[in-house]
C-alpha cells in the first residue's frame, strides 16, 4: 500500500510538473506574439497646433493625435516620436530613417514622385493674412511686387516659387526663414511683410489667441489650386514596407473618422471640426 502511495505521489507530481512546464511555454509564446513593430514618426514640432511641443516639454497638436489614434487601431506596432528639423524629416523619409512623418503635409507633384501619401487627415482653405488696414490685395495675382516669410520646402514656398518662374516680370519677393508661426504673422501685422498664405483654421486661431491685427482673404478655387488641394497629410516612406503599411493606416484613419474620432481630435485643437470625408 505504502509503495502503492508512494507510485502514486510521483506520478501526480510527475503531471503537475509537466503541466507547469507547458503552462511556462505558452506564456513564452504568447509574450513572443505580442511583441510589436517598431515604428518611428518624425516631426519638426511645428506649425502649431498642428505638431508642437507644450509647457511639459512633450510632442502634441493634431497630426500627432491623429496619428496616434491611428496606430492605436492599428494596434500591431510600437510608436515612437522623433522631433527633428523639417528637411531631416523629409531626408528621414528617404532613407527610411523614418516611416512616417506627421508635419501638416499638403500634397505637390515633387513630393508625390518621392513618398507615399495617405489618405487626408485634415480639410481647410487656404487664406492670405494681411494686416488689417490693407486694400491692395484681394486674390493670389494682387501678390506681385509683395514681400512674404516662408519656410523652405513648404507647400506656400512652392507656390510662390512656381508664381515667380511663371511671371518673371512681377515676382513675388519671397524671404526664407524658420522663424516660429507666431512672429511670422506678427511680421505681417507690423509691416515688416505683405502678406502669409496660411491654413484658415491655423490662422483664425493665432489670431484669436494673440489678438493679432489681421485679416484673412479667401482664396478661390482656381487660387487655391496654385498651393495645392486643401488637405494635409501623413507621409510614408516609399518602400514596399510602407506601401503596406499605407493601406493598415488609411483603413484605420477610415474607421477614425466614421466613429467621430478625428472630429474630436479637431475640436479639441480648432474648436471646429475639420475631419475629411472618407476616401
Amino acid at each position: 500500500m505504502k509503495k502503492l502511495i508512494l507510485t502514486l505521489t510521483a506520478v501526480i507530481g510527475i503531471l503537475v510538473l509537466a503541466g507547469c512546464g507547458t503552462a511556462s511555454s505558452k506564456t513564452k509564446s504568447t509574450s513572443d506574439d505580442s511583441k510589436k513593430i517598431p515604428i518611428t514618426i518624425a516631426t519638426s514640432g511645428a506649425p502649431k497646433p498642428f505638431t508642437y511641443v507644450d509647457e511639459n516639454g512633450e510632442l502634441t497638436g493634431y497630426d500627432i493625435d491623429v496619428a496616434k489614434a491611428i496606430f492605436k487601431k492599428i494596434g500591431k506596432y510600437s510608436v515612437k516620436f522623433e522631433k527633428t528639423e523639417f528637411t531631416s524629416v523629409l531626408s528621414g523619409l528617404d532613407t527610411d530613417r523614418y516611416q512616417v512623418g506627421a508635419n501638416n503635409f499638403a500634397m505637390n507633384d515633387e513630393r508625390k514622385e518621392k513618398y507615399i501619401y495617405s489618405d487626408p487627415i485634415f480639410k481647410n482653405q487656404y487664406v492670405i493674412a494681411v494686416a488689417e488696414d490693407t486694400t491692395d490685395v484681394n486674390s493670389f495675382a494682387d501678390l506681385a511686387g509683395k514681400s512674404t516669410e516662408v519656410s523652405p520646402g513648404l507647400n506656400y514656398a512652392t507656390a510662390l516659387e512656381n508664381y515667380n518662374k511663371e511671371n518673371d516680370g512681377a515676382k513675388v519677393e519671397i524671404n526664407y526663414s524658420e522663424a516660429e508661426l507666431l512672429n511670422v504673422l506678427q511680421n505681417v501685422e507690423v509691416g515688416k511683410y505683405d502678406f502669409q498664405l496660411i491654413d484658415r483654421a491655423m490662422a483664425e486661431q493665432f489670431i484669436k489667441e494673440h489678438d493679432l491685427k489681421l485679416k484673412l482673404i479667401n482664396l478661390s478655387d482656381e487660387d487655391s489650386e496654385k498651393i495645392g488641394s486643401p488637405y494635409s497629410y501623413l507621409l510614408i516612406s516609399k518602400t514596399d514596407d510602407g506601401a503596406a503599411l499605407t493601406k493598415e493606416i488609411n483603413t484605420a484613419l477610415a474607421e477614425a473618422i466614421e466613429d467621430g474620432t478625428i472630429t474630436k481630435i479637431s475640436k479639441k485643437h480648432f474648436n471646429e471640426d475639420f475631419a475629411p470625408d472618407v476616401q
